[in-house]
């Protein structure tokens, strides 16, 4: 939430003759509905089962950067598509800079409440330690997506 997964990887998909994909974008599109819209609607339980099954349709092509939901961790389902079909990379970055880069944006469901901030900081914390299970960590503190990107291929490249 707020790493710059979709950022860094349109950036990186071109850069390794890849495709991009952006799950979210493809949830909205085959539920014709907002993320937001969908967990208003449908609940947390419900996104979760459609993210699962969009990873599962998308994992069947190659040669494609995913930008997936922060979320898609929490279902060991879900890792065991991610590591069977590519690489797994964290974008890792401190609680401040995460939410700094989406305490102003209305489409992060899981931020609408009363404290925003601490809900974040929740979420991060017991998801990092499945985050740590990814193939490749990068700390993108400080850089720019661009940066980010170059990072990325020279440790896939190395």
């Amino acid at each position: 939430m707020g790493a710059g997964k979709t950022t860094v990887g349109k950036m990186l998909a071109p850069k390794i003759n890849f495709g991009f994909v952006d799950m979210d974008s493809e949830i909205e599109l085959i539920s014709d509905l907002t993320i937001s819209e969908i967990f208003k609607i449908h609940g947390e339980r419900y996104f979760r089962d459609l993210e699962t099954g969009v990873l599962k349709d998308i994992s069947q092509k190659s040669d494609q950067v995913v930008s997936t939901g922060g979320g898609i961790v929490i279902k060991e389902e879900n890792w065991e598509i991610m590591k069977s079909s590519g690489k797994t990379i964290y974008l890792k970055a401190s609680i401040e800079t995460l939410f700094n880069r989406v305490k102003h944006k209305t489409t992060r469901p899981l931020l609408d409440v009363e404290d925003p901030f601490e809900t974040a900081k929740e979420l991060l914390e017991s998801r990092e330690p499945l985050y740590e299970k990814s193939d490749l960590i990068i700390d993108r503190e400080g850089l720019e997506p661009d940066e980010v990107a170059e990072a990325i291929i020279k440790e896939i490249r190395s």
